[in-house]
C-alpha cells in the first residue's frame, strides 16, 4: 500500500486533495503536513522565495520521507522553485508540484487556456511554468480567497466563476483553476462557461498514481 505525503501551505487545500485521493486512489495511505505560515510569510515578504524558504521546504520533505513516504505531492502552487529543489534532493521519489500535471493536461487540451488564481503570488510564478507553445490568459479572482477564509464558499465560487466567464468570452477554450483550494468551484465554472475545466487536484492525483504505479512495477 503506497504512502503519500501531502504537504500544504493553505488549510483550504487539505480537504479537496484528500477527497480526491479517497475517490480516485482509496488504497493509498495519506499523511498531511500543513504549515499555513508559508503562504502568509510569502505574501508579506520582500525577499520572495529565498534560501530560508527553500530550507523550510527541505525540512518538510525530510520529515515526510523520514516517516516512510514513497511520494510527495505539494499542494501550494506559488512555491515552484522550492519544490523543484526538493525534487532534485529526492530524485529517487516522485515529487510533484501541484500544477505540473494540470499544465500537461492543458498543453494536451490545446487552444487558449484561461488560468485563474485567488492568491496573487501564484500568477507571478505559475505562468512561466507553462511551455511557450501554450497560449494562456490569466485572471485573479480578487476577494475569493478572503471569502473562503470567512467561510463564504458561495461567494468564493461565484467570484471564480465570473472570471471564468470573462475568460471564456475572451476566447479561452479551456479553464484551469490554479490552486487546490479552488477545486470546489469547478462545477460553477463549467456551468458559467460550458467549457472544460481543469483542476490541479484531479490532474495531480491521476499523475501521481500513474508515476508511482509505474515505479513499483
Amino acid at each position: 500500500m503506497p504512502r503519500i505525503a501531502l504537504i500544504h501551505a493553505l488549510s483550504h487545500s487539505v480537504e479537496p486533495i484528500n477527497e480526491a485521493m479517497v475517490r480516485e486512489w482509496p488504497e493509498a495511505t495519506r499523511m498531511n503536513l500543513l504549515d499555513d505560515s508559508l503562504s502568509a510569510d510569502l505574501a508579506i515578504s520582500s525577499r520572495g522565495l529565498d534560501e530560508v524558504m527553500n530550507r523550510r521546504f527541505q525540512d518538510l520533505a525530510d520529515y515526510a520521507v523520514g516517516t516512510g513516504a514513497q511520494a510527495i505531492l505539494f499542494t501550494c502552487s506559488a512555491f515552484g522553485p522550492c519544490i523543484e529543489a526538493v525534487a532534485r534532493r529526492y530524485a529517487n521519489l516522485p515529487v510533484l508540484k501541484p500544477n505540473e500535471a494540470m499544465i500537461a493536461d492543458a498543453e494536451s487540451a490545446g487552444g487558449t487556456i484561461g488560468l485563474i488564481a485567488t492568491f496573487p503570488p501564484t500568477l507571478e510564478s505559475m505562468p512561466a511554468e507553462f511551455p511557450p507553445s501554450v497560449d494562456i490568459r490569466c485572471a485573479l479572482a480578487d476577494g475569493a480567497l478572503d471569502a473562503l477564509n470567512r467561510g463564504d464558499v458561495q461567494k468564493h465560487d461565484a467570484l471564480i466563476a465570473e472570471q471564468a466567464k470573462q475568460l471564456s468570452a475572451a476566447g479561452c477554450s479551456t479553464i484551469s483553476l490554479a490552486q487546490f483550494s479552488m477545486a470546489r468551484s469547478r462545477h460553477a465554472c463549467a456551468q458559467a462557461t460550458g467549457k472544460p475545466v481543469l483542476t490541479t487536484v484531479h490532474s495531480a492525483v491521476m499523475e501521481l498514481k500513474r508515476r508511482l504505479s509505474s515505479q513499483m512495477r
